[in-house]
């Protein structure tokens, strides 16, 4: 390594890693790997044969995006939910219950895309990764810390390729922001904000409707997988009135993400996007404490509060970094540096450096770095690999609006270009996105600001990435000894927002609160008879 890296902060072991584990093709090429060779494959110009656990809604954006491959077989509890996919992929096998589909088409299923509510993610992959099937899941990894750290020990158990559905870790900003961090152009980081609007499905129930007709396109009990029993609803009128919100119904398409017992809110909806950089560029790893600093209106015994939550985890020192504290809000609040206004702190249209990519989820163009604030992505030099991918769908669903709107709306927050923050001993580093845009803070220090070296090696899409991983290429960057670490100490903020200002000790290796037994509870899902999983 040249003087000149060292002497902008690149430590050895960040150059040495990231060069090598960020999507390099073996040198007998993909199809060198023997669990490929076995599968009968030796060329990526070669098709998998991959089925889809999850049909409608995003798991068509996750299909979409494995195109190139021949989609074999798709399972959906619900049919009129996934009829659009099953349209689609005319001509793949339908089924209701993923776990017939894998027994009927396993020998001939070579990997599998899970994109279903978050209760059921780990069940699933479990389920395939068993069989020796690639897995490919939908952000978050898993619901819980203890699913998160399964998936992690049950991908290296099995040896199989996997990826998480984070799709900022494919941007190139991403990267840049990371080869910025270990430049050590904003020197020392050791505070990081990130934030989002409120979100934009109900939360805040404090009762549980009558029960409604099961749909008959809908087997519920498949739907409610691992989860305690609980009747079907549809929400009365008394739930419509009060939140005007028809299009998410009571748990069926898409609130159940703000129900404890099937999702994590926006923590898992965006935060896992937003916080992917600081996770990359910081080589978090586990915390050391997690805490509910801010808990809004709203509160329910069933969901997430309807004002949001602020969360606060801190990091012990790793290596030449020191501790560092991650702030998150999704309660409508934006981190400002301080002596800094809003119109300062954004970019200087048409100055800075050109990221390729930073305007749009992935795929190609080139647009400059800072765009519009919202979501996330990332991933450590440690495990890199490559991506740009698509996307997938940006903020809609997740974004604030819908119950802020309704009940007396907060003044709207500030835009300073970004959702994410980096608190440096020489200065600020801002994300925006999933990690689609980059940029430093001010804006005047960005305009005539030059990159520092490549150090990682960029993506060929999110899903392709997976793709060639699958076909005995380097591991995909998000893959689960990467995103079962993050989602872990992600999720972890769930459980914190159930004990409003307690600080809650977190011991990684026992997977337990040191000082709140009561929080263990929520570490570990207690399956419904039947759904227990395990390695």
């Amino acid at each position: 390594m040249s003087d000149d890296r060292q002497g902008r902060g690149i430590s050895r072991r960040h150059f040495f890693f990231g060069t090598l584990l960020a999507g390099v093709i073996p040198r007998a090429g993909f199809g060198s790997v023997p669990s490929l060779q076995a599968l009968g494959f030796q060329s990526p110009n070669e098709k998998l044969n991959i089925a889809g656990i999850g049909s409608g809604g995003r798991a068509m954006s996750v299909l979409g995006g494995c195109d190139s491959e021949n989609i074999v077989a798709l399972a959906d509890v619900d049919w009129a939910r996934g009829a659009e996919g099953f349209k689609r992929w005319e001509k793949a096998t339908r089924y209701k219950d993923f776990r017939q589909m894998l027994d009927k088409q396993g020998k001939s299923i070579d990997a599998v895309t899970i994109a279903i509510p978050d209760h059921m993610h780990a069940t699933a992959a479990i389920a395939a990764m068993q069989l020796g099937k690639h897995v490919y899941v939908e952000k978050p990894l898993t619901r819980t810390a203890w699913e998160a750290r399964l998936l992690a020990d049950g991908a290296a158990k099995y040896k199989v390729a996997t990826q998480m559905g984070n799709q900022g870790y494919s941007h190139e900003a991403t990267r840049v922001a990371a080869e910025i961090i270990w430049s050590g152009e904003i020197g020392n980081v050791t505070e990081v904000h990130a934030f989002r609007g409120r979100a934009g499905w109900p939360q805040g129930m404090t009762t549980l409707p009558a029960p409604t007709k099961v749909p008959d396109t809908l087997d519920w009990d498949l739907w409610l997988g691992g989860a305690q029993w609980r009747e079907y609803t549809t929400g009365d009128d008394a739930y419509r009135q009060k939140f005007n919100e028809q299009q998410y119904g009571f748990y069926m398409p898409f609130n159940w993400r703000g129900f404890f017992d099937f999702g994590t809110s926006l923590i898992g909806d965006w935060g896992i996007h937003i916080l992917g950089p600081a996770n990359w560029g910081l080589q978090l790893g586990s915390p050391v404490s997690v805490e509910c600093t801010k808990l809004g209106e709203g509160q329910s015994p069933y969901t997430f509060p309807t004002g949001g939550v602020a969360l606060k985890w801190e990091f012990a020192a790793r290596g030449s970094m020191p501790p560092v504290t991650i702030y998150w809000s999704d309660t409508g609040e934006v981190y400002v540096p301080p002596g800094m206004t809003p119109e300062q702190a954004r970019q200087i249209p048409g100055t800075g450096p050109t990221i390729a990519n930073a305007a749009g989820a992935g795929g190609g163009g080139r647009g400059r770095g800072g765009a519009a604030p919202a979501g996330p992505g990332g991933a450590p030099p440690d495990g890199a690999a490559a991506q740009g991918g698509r996307g997938g769908r940006g903020g809609g669903r997740g974004a604030g609006g819908g119950q802020a709107a309704q009940a007396g709306a907060p003044a709207a927050p500030p835009n300073i270009g970004y959702n994410q923050v980096f608190v440096g001993s020489k200065g600020y580093l801002g994300t925006s996105g999933r990690g689609e845009g980059v940029g430093l803070l001010p804006g005047e220090r960005w305009a005539d600001y030059q990159l520092p070296p490549q150090l990682l090696t960029r993506s060929p899409g999110h899903q392709r990435d997976w793709i060639r991983a699958c076909k005995g290429g380097a591991p995909a960057c998000s893959n689960f000894s990467i995103a079962g670490p993050y989602t872990e100490w992600m999720v972890l903020g769930a459980v914190a927002a159930r004990f409003p200002g307690e600080k809650l000790l977190w011991d990684p290796k026992k997977l337990e609160f040191t000082n709140k037994k009561d929080a263990d509870k929520f570490v570990k899902p207690a399956y419904r008879k039947g759904w227990e999983i395990k390695l």
